[in-house]
């Protein structure tokens, strides 16, 4: 067994990732004893995800609010214990309603070069505003 003290320690959700107020709480960062990186990430209203893919898939975990997560195909309304798995290379984003905050545990899988995440461009707010009706 490996116990890791939690370092209490919040950080900010960085700008190249994600458009609006984003906290992360990390949970694990993959290492030598273990492919599987997660976090607790939360999402203020409006905030959201860059569109991204991951090489081994996600596993997204809703602990509190209304979210949503979009693939080119479409949005799809979580909450709540609610499991969501996007699979390996599978364009999406997830995020917060826009009148909602929403927090999910993400897990993913790292390669054999150590990556777990590839990020694309940003989704525009005409993106946001059309999944968002979509639901």
């Amino acid at each position: 067994m490996k116990f890791t003290q939690s370092s209490g320690q919040t950080g900010a959700g960085p700008e190249d990732w994600f458009t609006g107020t984003v906290q992360i709480d990390g949970i694990r960062n993959n290492d030598e004893q273990s492919a599987v990186a997660c976090a607790h990430v939360r999402f203020a209203p409006g905030a959201r995800t860059a569109w991204h893919h991951h090489p081994k898939g996600q596993t997204l975990y809703v602990t509190d609010g209304i979210g949503l997560v979009a693939t080119t195909d479409g949005v799809q309304e979580i909450r709540p214990g609610d499991v969501v798995y996007i699979e390996p290379g599978e364009i999406h984003w997830h995020g917060a309603t826009s009148e909602r905050f929403m927090a999910h545990v993400a897990i993913q899988e790292a390669d054999d070069r150590g990556e777990v995440v590839t990020w694309l461009e940003h989704v525009t707010d005409d993106e946001y505003l059309r999944h968002g009706r979509d639901v």
